[in-house]
């Protein structure tokens, strides 16, 4: 599947070292005000070069729409876009041709498919999620006319954590840090490491948070078709993603009594003393903050030599070389924000047509 979404609908297109990536988004509601310079930065959150613990890839990524969009508003059409790349090195991957990196894409696309592009992974390229970022911008400019908002942060890299919950921090101050945690010496210490990382030729992974504020009680679906079920789905689509969990997630050695939100009645409108379930009940959003914690694997891409065969089946080994990230979680964050306001604005949208 290469499309995500039911009313607000995410199809995208092209593979990292193809001419460019882009997108079609079905059921963008008309008249939204398209921020240019909002979308703008969005992509450039997200693109390489960015900082020292990034990629020294060079990309501008400047998104160019097709059709959808006229005077400046969206007009109900299906919005086409395509962002070109600019600055490949192909050549890097020539070496890979035969090769089958260890925990990337190349086995399972090759037997999948019979052919693939092993050109920085071709399709299965971290470079498609750009298209997320362009659709999920637009939907953040919608979520925002309805009081929505959506932040997140990297809340932990390797062994190195934030201790505190997500209500204890200034979040807008991860957007001062290059590996954009709110928390500034624990942001300096994710640094060091991953420069650390980085010199040994290897990678390291993390977690990031993210947090939904604004969001109003009643959008998801009881049975399939949970809003958290979306949530999870649209996480896990995210390349190195290996695993999601909302509100206490997998702390389960607390007893009922101790983790369950209590009701109280404030002026007459029902709020929670509490918020462990990440605000979302039987799969329903139920008006508090919904937030959740997603996990990213390290890079599988290593600057040393490792053990795989070639497409033959022979024995052999790979050393990787080109332009990589260390850690993939500083440029995921915007990515990950992207995912959830897709996954929000469709649920919206759902609900507001009574399907």
């Amino acid at each position: 599947m290469n499309s995500f979404g039911t009313l607000f609908r995410l199809t995208s297109f092209g593979e990292s070292h193809g001419a460019a990536v882009g997108g079609v988004i079905d059921g963008c509601p008309p008249g939204l005000e398209v921020d240019m310079d909002f979308i703008q930065s969005e992509l450039d959150r997200r693109r390489p070069g960015q900082s020292r613990i990034t990629t020294p890839r060079k990309e501008p990524d400047r998104v160019e729409f097709l059709s959808g969009i006229f005077e400046g508003k969206s007009t109900g059409a299906p919005i086409g876009f395509l962002i070109r790349n600019e600055n490949q090195q192909s050549s890097d991957y020539d070496h890979l041709k035969e090769l089958y990196r260890p925990s990337h894409a190349d086995f399972t696309y090759h037997y999948k498919y019979g052919h693939r592009d092993h050109r920085g992974g071709g399709r299965s390229s971290a470079r498609e999620t750009i298209s997320r970022v362009v659709a999920g911008a637009l939907a953040k400019l919608f979520l925002r006319q309805q009081g929505v908002e959506i932040c997140a942060f990297t809340s932990q890299v390797g062994s190195i954590r934030l201790e505190k919950e997500y209500v204890a921090y200034d979040l807008s101050l991860a957007e001062e840090n290059m590996v954009r945690c709110p928390d500034p010496d624990t942001a300096e210490r994710m640094i060091k490491l991953i420069q650390e990382v980085r010199y040994q030729g290897d990678t390291i992974g993390g977690v990031i948070t993210c947090v939904a504020t604004g969001v109003p009680a009643g959008l998801g679906e009881p049975v399939f078709g949970k809003l958290h079920a979306t949530l999870g789905s649209a996480m896990l689509s995210i390349n190195a993603v290996k695993g999601f969990e909302y509100g206490t997630g997998f702390n389960v050695e607390q007893r009922g009594s101790e983790v369950n939100d209590a009701f109280f009645s404030d002026k007459g409108k029902v709020k929670t003393r509490t918020n462990r379930s990440g605000g979302i009940q039987a799969g329903i959003s139920n008006g508090q903050d919904i937030y959740f914690r997603v996990a990213f694997k390290p890079v599988a891409t290593i600057l040393q030599e490792q053990e795989t065969v070639d497409i033959h089946g022979n024995d052999t080994t790979i050393k990787a070389r080109g332009r990589h990230d260390p850690c993939v979680l500083p440029r995921a964050v915007p990515i990950v924000e992207a995912m959830t306001a897709i996954a929000l604005l469709d649920h919206y949208l759902l609900a507001k047509s009574g399907k």
